[in-house]
């Protein structure tokens, strides 16, 4: 009881103390406790059978009824398959680019080339989802754009996105080419945060520009890569469902239905809240479990970690 005093004491205290620093973060703490933390609370709608009309707490409690009826289904398999292997793609091909591009931009010297390709590579950040999409439904149709680059060459015109095998192409495809230059801003403050003093004794060793980029400029590079490695590791089960809403259709489910657009059917189109929070809450905790796997791996290899 004493130390709770004592606690709230102080507590009251630093609150009379930096007032000013507490009413400027309350915007912020009011913006995530009504939008994420207080939403939290329709999370027990997965264990219930949810009525509208009941409401959230009249609702009757039907369990892990709902776990249990997702993972009999019959479509478990393939959009949990879809959405880890879309992942993966995005990780396997996504991840390394703006590292690369990053590298490429630091070994440039004319500062007015190098601006022109950075404001290139960023642009696309900026574009709608729904102009993305609408671009690449028109480029890729049998008319569109790359079917007549294909023909030119003698090859055979297709409509890819009613092509099951070419979505997963096309979907990490267009991701890398939108968030890019975007992705690489991170890595280039990092490579400005990189001593010039070691490139300079590297060179007075004779050190040449690959050495020099692979004893200082990576080793610079790592504690930031594997911050946002950890980070995307923990949002592997997370695919963008906006474009995949948008780009596939029922020809090409085998290959584009992933959880989120699966949820998005079964909540909204269909009205089965209690069935599509249960699939979201089975979601959160994969994540969860990804990410303080791939944190305790980091932090066992590499001394390096989020906490």
């Amino acid at each position: 009881m004493y130390k709770q005093e004592n606690l709230l004491t102080r507590l009251r205290k630093d609150l009379k103390k930096h007032h000013i620093i507490y009413l400027i973060a309350l915007p912020g703490m009011l913006y995530y406790i009504l939008y994420y933390y207080w939403p939290m609370l329709g999370i027990s709608i997965a264990f219930k059978s949810f009525h509208a009309v009941d409401g959230i707490w009249n609702s009757p409690w039907v369990g892990i009824d709902h776990f249990h009826a997702f993972f009999d289904s019959y479509y478990f398999v393939r959009i949990l398959k879809n959405t880890i292997i879309i992942s993966l793609y995005s990780i396997v091909f996504g991840f390394p680019a703006p590292i690369i591009l990053a590298l490429l931009l630091n070994e440039i010297n004319k500062t007015f080339f190098k601006r022109i390709v950075q404001t290139v590579t960023y642009m696309p950040h900026f574009i709608s989802i729904v102009v993305v999409s609408s671009m690449l439904i028109a480029f890729t149709q049998k008319d569109g754009l790359f079917n007549d680059i294909i023909g030119l060459f003698g090859g055979t015109k297709d409509n890819w996105l009613l092509n099951s095998n070419w979505f997963r192409t096309i979907y990490v495809s267009s991701d890398i080419w939108q968030e890019l230059g975007w992705g690489s801003i991170i890595y280039l403050a990092a490579l400005a945060g990189i001593d010039n003093s070691l490139y300079e004794a590297a060179r007075m060793d004779g050190a040449s520009r690959w050495r020099q980029l692979w004893h200082i400029t990576l080793p610079g590079l790592i504690p930031t890569i594997i911050i946002l490695l950890i980070l995307r590791m923990g949002a592997v089960m997370n695919v963008g469902f906006e474009k995949i809403i948008l780009l596939y259709s029922p020809a090409t489910y085998e290959t584009a239905d992933v959880i989120s657009t699966f949820v998005y059917r079964k909540g909204i189109l269909e009205a089965n809240y209690s069935y599509a929070t249960a699939i979201g809450l089975f979601n959160s905790f994969v994540n969860l479990g990804i990410l303080l796997a791939a944190n305790k791996l980091s932090k066992k290899y590499t001394n390096s970690g989020l906490f």
